[in-house]
């Protein structure tokens, strides 16, 4: 479900997003810029812009809304949180759809993570080593720093800078405009600004990779394989444009990594199986070349973990509408690994296209009774009883699931369909506003909150839905400021 750009403006968001990373990017003990000078960025005005930042890149970012996939990154991502030091806001972390090997940090505790880190990335603790390393850019605030660090000859500075990105991502052209402008300062500077910041965020984030339990030498070894394979190209990968690679910088992260006690770490399965979905499903390999490939690395075992493979040849198999065969593969591996998510999702999509739909809803709700706030059980659940027309079993599992996880844009999706099957136009609308609201549109929710509020005959709803009006209003002039 992810949305689809036009290349200029993803070329503008690139380029805001570079000098943001540039910007965001290793120092040693940092003061708490939110009690610096007037015109600091405060935690709470970050906590604001990274509220903006989130709104416009659901709309305008090809951000990934596989609830797997998902579930996936935000655990590892909040693993690494929880052993962090200096946590001040929560953290948000989100899948792009993008070849490109990258990752960058941004205000407010958001991480964007490109699909393509995952298919150069070896092991988990490659891919957590990078995660870890803009968890520190966030923790140390190195993007308020720069921001405030520029406000200083120009007050105007730290609104317009913050408030230009945001721009960018509604209207690039009078965003990049205005960027143009409120960056005005010498390169050489921002170079070693830039080179300070990596050096503390590679210090704080192998600590970070130690304490979580990952293998400390995972960062070195993912910078220096890329600084290796792109030595002599004329492009390199955004992260090597993003994060400067000199030699130096790899030697002290070795020597860094040596101090620790060298641990024997396991090979993540969900780790490979997470990279064997995209490469599948969010790559450009067709089907029958992602069975050839999956063949071919079972034949002669050439594979990290076998059932990754056979996981790959599953997701190929279902690709190319071979569903027996697909389902076939997918029970074999469920009955060593039960509980895996990877294999019960897989399942419900076999299963459903095979017409088991009662089958695969017992196992769903066995699985959902034990973890009902699980979004992998709940959103296939949800599909499989809709499918099997229970649909007001659904919506009911589905209401709770939205009052919990009220930001969760895919479930807002499945509600949308749900509320159209059933001709709940109330509550159809209500769920177009809901999703709206979560890109920025407040003027367009309000408009089908609205109209929620005209099929609505419950006095409760009634008064629901136009308080929602106004808070949306609020919001919308709360964005607005934020990007003026």
């Amino acid at each position: 479900m992810a949305t689809v750009l036009n290349k200029s403006l993803i070329n503008s968001l690139y380029f805001v997003f570079l000098l943001f990373a540039n910007s965001a990017n290793s120092s040693n003990t940092l003061p708490d810029i939110g009690t610096v000078g007037a015109g600091a960025l405060t935690i709470e005005k970050e906590k604001d812009y990274g509220w903006a930042f989130r709104l416009m890149a659901n709309q305008a970012l090809p951000i990934i809304h596989d609830p797997i996939l998902n579930y996936y990154i935000n655990d590892l991502g909040q693993n690494l949180v929880s052993h962090t030091d200096s946590v001040k806001m929560p953290f948000n972390f989100f899948l792009i759809e993008d070849k490109e090997i990258n990752a960058a940090a941004f205000l407010g505790g958001n991480v964007k993570i490109h699909t393509g880190l995952f298919l150069y990335a070896q092991d988990e603790s490659e891919l957590a080593s990078v995660l870890a390393h803009e968890i520190a850019h966030i923790t140390q605030r190195h993007l308020a720093q720069m921001i405030e660090k520029r406000s200083y000859s120009n007050p105007a500075t730290l609104a317009a800078l913050a408030g230009s990105v945001l721009l960018t991502l509604v209207s690039p052209a009078a965003g990049m405009a205005a960027l143009s402008t409120s960056m005005a300062v010498s390169i050489q500077s921002q170079i070693n600004y830039t080179r300070l910041h990596e050096y503390e965020a590679d210090r704080i984030g192998i600590q970070i990779l130690v304490d979580s339990g990952y293998d400390p030498y995972g960062m070195a070894n993912f910078f220096g394989k890329l600084a290796e394979k792109y030595k002599y190209t004329s492009l390199p990968p955004q992260m090597l444009s993003t994060h400067p690679l000199p030699e130096t910088r790899l030697a002290e992260a070795r020597l860094r990594a040596s101090q620790f006690d060298t641990k024997q770490i396991t090979n993540s399965l969900d780790y490979q199986l997470s990279k064997v979905r995209i490469t599948v499903r969010y790559s450009d390999l067709s089907a029958g070349g992602a069975i050839n490939y999956y063949q071919s690395q079972l034949k002669n075992k050439k594979y990290q973990i076998k059932e990754a493979a056979l996981y790959g040849l599953a997701l190929a198999y279902f690709k190319n509408e071979d569903y027996i065969k697909a389902h076939e593969v997918t029970l074999d591996l469920l009955t060593q690994h039960s509980e895996n998510l990877f294999f019960i999702d897989l399942l419900s999509d076999t299963s459903l296209a095979l017409n088991h739909a009662d089958e695969i809803i017992k196992l769903l709700e066995d699985h959902y009774t034990k973890s009902p706030d699980n979004p992998v059980f709940v959103l296939n659940l949800v599909n499989a009883l809709q499918v099997n027309k229970q649909t007001d079993k659904a919506e009911k599992i589905l209401a709770l699931f939205i009052r919990t996880h009220p930001d969760h844009i895919l479930a807002h999706l499945v509600a949308i369909d749900l509320y159209k099957a059933l001709k709940n136009r109330t509550k159809e609308h209500a769920s177009k506003a809901q999703y709206l609201a979560l890109q920025g549109r407040f003027l367009e929710a309000s408009q089908e909150m609205g109209s929620a509020l005209a099929y609505a005959d419950n006095k409760l709803d009634q008064a629901r839905y136009s308080a929602t009006i106004e808070l949306y209003r609020k919001d919308d002039l709360r964005l607005k400021a934020l990007q003026e």
